[in-house]
């Protein structure tokens, strides 16, 4: 190797000549002695170059002078030898030479890439024609990820070389190293004419990757519609799980993905049991979870229920709870669809700051939060304290024990026209002995004090008003028309719907008639999803 020699364009002077393919003066280098072994600073010598750029001429002379028998089979700095490069670039007189010269059609570069697959990967059918007569392997890996030539046939969408490979013993469900087959590349991708060849050469419809996803789950996911069709004419198991979990179908990902059409077709070959049995996992969840409105209107109006089970896999113990993570245009739609309402669901409300959703949830006989749930209430209830005349007034005249949040986080939090309000409520004389202990240190330790009247007795009107309203029960408290109706005096109907109290607090009672919002459109903005948190499936 002569190491004095000058290095024009980061190559050689022989390497030069064969880069533009000029056999002549080639030779004349050669004849001088010129070494042709000489690599540039890719590890590329005249040999590579010649390959690479199709120039035959110079590559006869090459191998016609190689120093040694294994010249022809030169590495570059990456493995990659001449026989790579000559397939790579189509170079079918070249691929020729190198064949006929010793080349290994089956050599490899540093990353496992085989001549073959790089002709498949260009498009280069003849090339692969050659490569195939001189022993080069169908089958097996051809790549680092034993990807092979069939998935790359596929994924560059080439339906000729992907004929060509099969009629040459391809094998039709090789798999790469996440289970992947040449088929599922085209669901995935959506290489409909390739498809559509695999799958009359009989490869497996409802193959299954190493994480259980199927043809037709990838392919609903990436929204390939004709693919979608082909695979379930084709036989395509829609109620095959495509997890380990065992609750992930195709419509699971159509629906989280927002694909509609594809939706629309898998509504009526999937089993219903994924909405409903315990362990498994409505699609109305993955609607919501992807956010898409039309996909939870399309479920709701083919009979899914808006009911669906509790779901562990998205922490959830309906869909409405979801639904307040990602927007308002989703909670109207259960809404419409008839969800019933949890306990837990008026907690959501005050978590988001939406008052409006208070009060129509109350209206729509959301149940008022009981021992099961009132921990976590008095949580939202304290985050929620400063907007009191919000929601609390509503939350009270619909029936709620005011006792119920008399612990320390909610008295503590919560200003002194907020604590006196909610005893408006109570026979502040008749407390339960822990409420006492907990208001009476609460005075000591802050700047609360009591309205006046707190020191007398209750009077007998004010009695018989919270009697009263404990009779009627809060199913028909959630509005004013129960109590509007019954045969009293005008004053006695405000004064049972303490007209006085919401005065002298200042608040507005017809803030308080929990009008229909459902029917009226009205409500209000909720974070959107990119605010919230994801828990990715």
């Amino acid at each position: 190797m002569d190491f004095t020699e000058a290095y024009a364009d980061r190559c050689s002077a022989v390497g030069l000549a064969a880069r533009e393919g000029n056999a002549k003066h080639l030779k004349k280098l050669m004849k001088r002695r010129y070494s042709i072994d000489v690599p540039d600073n890719r590890g590329w010598m005249a040999i590579h170059e010649a390959a690479f750029h199709n120039a035959s001429e110079c590559l006869k002379l090459l191998i016609r002078a190689a120093p040694s028998a294994d010249y022809v089979r030169s590495k570059t700095f990456e493995g990659t030898r001449p026989l790579h490069l000559s397939a790579s670039r189509g170079n079918l007189e070249c691929v020729a030479l190198l064949l006929e010269s010793g080349s290994d059609p089956n050599e490899l570069t540093d990353d496992a890439t085989t001549p073959l697959f790089l002709a498949v990967e260009n498009g280069h059918a003849d090339v692969i024609k050659l490569l195939l007569q001189h022993g080069a392997n169908i089958n097996g890996s051809h790549c680092w990820s034993e990807w092979n030539s069939l998935h790359q046939a596929v994924f560059q969408n080439y339906p000729e070389i992907l004929k060509l490979l099969l009629d040459q013993g391809a094998e039709k469900d090789s798999v790469d190293d996440f289970g992947i087959t040449p088929l599922f590349v085209a669901a995935q991708y959506g290489k409909l004419e390739c498809l559509n060849i695999l799958l009359s050469y009989g490869a497996e419809v409802n193959c299954q990757a190493k994480d259980w996803a199927t043809p037709l789950f990838i392919a609903a996911q990436e929204g390939n519609d004709r693919c979608v069709e082909l695979l379930l004419s084709k036989g395509a198991d829609p109620n095959l799980y495509c997890n380990e979990e065992e609750w992930q179908l195709p419509i699971h990902a159509a629906a989280q993905m927002g694909r509609t059409n594809i939706l629309r077709m898998l509504i009526p070959v999937t089993n219903r049991r994924c909405g409903s049995a315990e362990g498994k996992v409505s699609p109305v969840y993955s609607a919501v979870y992807g956010g898409h409105e039309d996909c939870l209107e399309i479920l709701l109006t083919e009979g899914y229920s808006p009911d669906a089970q509790a779901c562990p896999v998205f922490s959830c113990k309906s869909p409405m709870s979801l639904a307040f993570q990602k927007g308002a245009g989703l909670i109207l739609t259960l809404l419409k669809h008839g969800i019933t309402l949890l306990e837990s669901d008026l907690g959501l409300c005050l978590h988001h700051k939406s008052a409006s959703l208070f009060q129509h949830f109350l209206r729509r006989g959301c149940g008022l939060p009981g021992r099961l749930h009132l921990g976590e209430f008095s949580k939202c209830a304290v985050d929620a304290g400063g907007e009191y005349k919000e929601w609390l007034p509503s939350l009270l005249l619909a029936g709620f024990d005011p006792v119920n949040l008399l612990c320390p986080s909610w008295v503590s939090s919560v200003s002194g026209d907020a604590l006196n309000f909610l005893l408006e409520f109570a026979n502040w004389k008749r407390l339960p002995q822990d409420a006492e202990q907990i208001l009476a240190g609460h005075r000591r330790t802050s700047m609360w004090e009591p309205s006046s009247h707190f020191e007398c007795i209750p009077s007998l009107s004010h009695l018989c008003r919270l009697q009263i309203r404990s009779l009627l029960t809060s199913d028909r408290l959630r509005s004013d028309q129960f109590i509007r109706h019954l045969p009293l005096p005008t004053c006695l109907q405000d004064f049972l719907l303490y007209s006085d109290v919401l005065t002298m607090y200042a608040i507005s009672e017809s803030g308080l008639r929990l009008g229909d919002l459902y029917e009226n459109n009205d409500l209000p903005s909720l974070p959107s999803s990119e605010s919230t948190e994801r828990r990715e499936t």
